[in-house]
């Protein structure tokens, strides 16, 4: 089979990297479209995962029932918990790198790294370290084929992003609550020590929709902060049944460790955001203003740069932008009306490769490109912190950088030059890496890179020179 350049754009660009066990496509743009339709939200290595809600209730039943135990007891008991969390964290990543090489629709799997990047939380914060990924099994996956509004309505509302943007601290100045614990600390003289908390409000409205320097002011970030006063997450004392395994919907009412509504913390009231007002009380007030912010066209351009930006170069074509903001507007956030602009789109399909690739991305493609399968001896977590991109542990609720400059320090490159032999090591002399890499960069293997390749001095430091080509870097 004669391959083109349109088969190594599809599969390495807009999917994961090429196997060699894979033919490349003979139509790459309907390969990618196909991929829509049997695309499985969560496919078998996530089964062992246990749903947010139930790790989360049970963290709290712990806490609950340490108060007033001895401090060693305590002691003691809280570090067997982080392990356990920590445990479920190295679980999920294994289980992501898992159904990163095996899956059947890398272009949506691509997708939903970047939704999960774009939404980006970290297991920095101790609280959300047993549900990274539970938070991606449970409010990206399932809804990266949707609308954008159903996807954020998820992510905002998921006990992970709620906890790492301190929302469930947040309590209406003039709430039900506030004004109890003002009336006891006038007879205690102790003050209620929580109140009204914007971060959550902040990062919303910057990172997850409209973007910075949009136009809203301080004052709209606080009126949005009032509005959801009460969002949080059911306690312990809830009765209902939790979940078991990540992916699977807890009942219509207050599951332990899920999202929850506490009428008693909302800030009563009319709220003004952005020059509209917001009557509704409740739970409603935030949904409303979050529905408003999914529409606008603010977001539809953030949005709408971020993909551009991954999927062509660092600095897109304003016409690419464009097109993609008014599909977005138009589509209503139809998400797969905006990666069919993408498929569609002659600048994603360009030539040279002009982004560089993450070292996730990078990781990923190279044990696709040997063929590995199995990440049973592979520690990735523990890879991943070496090269610089520890999983869901970005340094703000910003995400990963998604430009060269971000990772093309000499150092970075240094690092994985010393992975690359040692992958290439651990898949052994089975691959004749000049036949290999014209298999994975089909069409577009430089002269040079092969002729590297080709005068190594064994097949394991010929493959390692394959990963470190310049033509393997970029996508």
């Amino acid at each position: 089979m004669t391959a083109i350049p349109e088969a190594a754009i599809a599969l390495n660009r807009f999917g994961l990297g090429a196997r060699p066990d894979e033919d490349p496509p003979d139509n790459a743009r309907r390969y990618l479209l196909d991929q829509f339709e049997i695309y499985q939200p969560l496919t078998e290595p996530w089964d062992p995962l246990p749903a947010s809600a139930g790790v989360l209730a049970a963290d709290m039943l712990t806490q609950r029932d340490l108060r007033g135990q001895d401090p060693l007891v305590r002691s003691d008991a809280l570090r067997e918990q982080r392990a356990e969390q920590r445990d479920i964290y190295l679980q999920a990543v294994q289980i992501r790198a898992q159904s990163a090489l095996l899956t059947p629709t890398p272009f949506i799997e691509r997708l939903v790294h970047f939704w999960a990047n774009h939404f980006a939380l970290s297991v920095e914060k101790g609280a959300v370290i047993g549900l990274a990924g539970g938070f991606e099994a449970e409010a990206i996956r399932p809804h990266v084929l949707g609308r954008f509004e159903d996807l954020l309505m998820a992510v905002e509302q998921h006990p992970a992003m709620l906890l790492y943007l301190d929302q469930t601290t947040s309590i209406g100045p003039d709430s039900p609550a506030a004004l109890r614990a003002d009336r006891k600390g006038d007879k205690t003289g102790n003050k209620n020590p929580r109140g009204l908390n914007e971060n959550f409000a902040r990062e919303t409205m910057e990172l997850h929709t409209l973007g910075a320097r949009t136009g809203y002011t301080q004052n709209d970030v606080t009126e949005f902060a009032r509005a959801l006063t009460g969002w949080g997450v059911a306690g312990p004392e809830q009765n209902p049944p939790r979940p078991v395994r990540a992916g699977d919907q807890p009942p219509p009412n207050a599951v332990p460790g899920a999202f929850r509504f506490f009428p008693a913390l909302h800030q009563p009231g009319v709220r003004t955001v952005l020059g509209r007002q917001y009557a509704g009380q409740g739970e409603d007030q935030g949904l409303a203003i979050l529905r408003d912010y999914a529409a606008s066209p603010a977001t539809a351009r953030h949005i709408a740069t971020k993909l551009a930006r991954h999927f062509s170069q660092d600095t897109p074509a304003k016409a690419l932008v464009d097109r993609l903001t008014e599909t977005f507007i138009h589509q209503r956030g139809s998400l797969p009306a905006l990666y069919r602009a993408l498929v569609d789109a002659p600048e994603t399909w360009a030539m040279p490769a002009n982004k560089f690739k993450t070292p996730w991305e990078w990781l990923i493609s190279g044990y696709r490109a040997l063929g590995l399968r199995d990440v049973q001896d592979v520690n990735f977590s523990q890879l991943m912190t070496q090269l610089g991109q520890p999983v869901w542990r970005p340094g703000s609720p910003a995400g990963w950088d998604d430009i060269a400059a971000g990772w093309a320090a000499p150092d970075a490159l240094v690092r994985r030059v010393e992975l690359a032999q040692r992958m290439a090591f651990h898949a052994g002399n089975t691959s004749d890496p000049r036949v290999l890499a014209r298999q994975i960069l089909p069409g577009v293997l430089s002269e040079t890179s092969a002729t590297a390749i080709s005068r190594a001095e064994s097949p394991v430091s010929g493959l390692a020179l394959l990963l470190v080509s310049p033509d393997f870097l970029r996508r």
